[in-house]
């Protein structure tokens, strides 16, 4: 048989059984609109409801604070645009410069309705420094967005510790900062408890936790402004309307329970395989690195540069013999352009260009990364007999030392 070998998680997952399982009823016998008054369409509403308190749990905080809408992308657009659009006046916001596009482009559009956005540097490493977070703060600063869980490199930065700093700053301002997080990678993996991390905002979405496509949630505390970017029927407390997607809201309700419920045998599992992948790839690949902190990222995630070949070269070679991976993110994997994460972390562009992402699932096995080993040497070995490129490691090692990472607006 040949092989199939998925290393793209972080792309998305598939749906868990048991997640399928409790969707099921709500295409066909409880198809009933929530909206509705009579029995069916009732309890459909109370599927809503207990999905809302389930997620809620797990975010300890109130189910009233929980919003349903149609992914990540459509959370993080309802959680920047829908707060800027609070004021009446152009406002700075701050992001960090490895954020998803979902991010980085709404940050781009609201500089053209005339607001400020700052973008924070990374270290080497790619975590961003608490100083530069508070050099940044303005006057006006009312938003801060940086992401929990990188979706390419897979680094975890200190939520808790900046959303402390915010907080503090806040104590003395006359214009709260308010303080969202892309999480949407972390879940099911790190602990998202909102009283610990001090955010106001916060996004995750179904299809990274063995859960549905097309769903999300964004939490947003008691008391922040958001403005609608849908209007209609006025579901989810006005902010996000249209019909509710009841059987993938149960979905994702599950699948984080679900997720939770494994979270400390996966990550130990996850974690093994990863560092042990890492190793492999270091030790008997010439030319390669490790993209982003060695511990403080995800147990599943493995980004390592392999120099003097082309990465979708690497891609393509792997799915002939059976592997899927990935250049970086999924939402730019049809683009040739370098990836940004990786530049960020003031590698050049060959660097970049030659980044593979490697991301683990509950359902991968040490048999599976020895064959990805047994095909990955000989892959390279041959696209770079082919290559013109022979970049010197040591250059490497110096553009990044002496990379500027300075603040700066778009």
């Amino acid at each position: 048989m040949p092989k199939n070998i998925y290393l793209d998680y972080a792309a998305t997952t598939p749906v868990d059984e048991r997640v399928v399982a409790a969707m099921e009823p709500y295409w066909t016998k409880e198809f009933g609109n929530p909206s509705s008054l009579y029995k069916l369409g009732q309890r459909a509403k109370h599927a809503i409801d207990n999905s809302r308190q389930t997620v809620a749990d797990f975010f300890n905080c109130q189910p009233e604070e929980i919003l349903f809408t149609a992914g990540g992308t459509a959370s993080i657009n309802l959680a920047l645009k829908g707060l800027l659009g609070s004021y009446k006046e152009p406002m700075h916001i701050i992001i960090s410069a490895i954020e998803h596009h979902a991010v980085l482009h709404t940050a781009e559009k609201l500089k053209k309705l005339g607001h400020e956005i700052s973008v924070l540097p990374i270290d080497k490493d790619g975590l961003v420094n608490i100083k530069d977070l508070e050099a940044a703060i303005q006057d006006n600063t009312v938003l801060v967005s940086i992401m929990t869980a990188n979706n390419e490199i897979g680094v975890v930065q200190d939520i808790q510790k900046l959303g402390n700093l915010i907080e503090k700053i806040n104590k003395s301002r006359k214009n709260k900062i308010y303080f969202h997080t892309d999480a949407c990678q972390a879940a099911g993996a790190l602990d998202l408890n909102i009283q610990k991390l001090h955010v106001d905002l916060m996004t995750i979405n179904g299809s990274k936790i063995y859960g549905p496509k097309g769903v999300g949630v964004l939490y947003i505390k008691k008391s922040t402004p958001l403005t609608a970017l849908i209007d209609g029927g006025g579901q989810e407390k006005n902010l996000y309307s249209g019909t509710e997607n009841v059987p993938s809201i149960v979905g994702l309700a599950t699948a984080l329970k679900l997720a939770y419920q494994d979270k400390e045998k996966n990550n130990k599992q996850l974690t093994k395989l990863r560092d042990w992948l890492i190793a492999e790839i270091l030790n008997k690949i010439p030319k390669t690195r490790l993209n982003g902190h060695a511990t403080k990222r995800l147990p599943n995630n493995v980004n390592i540069s392999i120099l003097d070949v082309e990465g979708e070269a690497m891609l393509l070679y792997l799915d002939e013999v059976g592997i899927q991976a990935s250049t970086g993110s999924a939402c730019t994997s049809t683009t040739l352009d370098p990836s940004h994460v990786i530049r960020a972390l003031g590698c050049p562009y060959e660097v970049a260009h030659g980044s593979m992402r490697f991301s683990l699932g509950k359902d991968t096995t040490k048999q599976d990364l020895e064959y990805l080993m047994s095909q990955l040497p000989k892959i390279v070995a041959k696209l770079r007999k082919a290559s013109p490129v022979n970049i010197n490691m040591a250059d490497i090692d110096k553009s990044v030392k002496l990379a500027a990472r300075k603040i700066i607006k778009l």
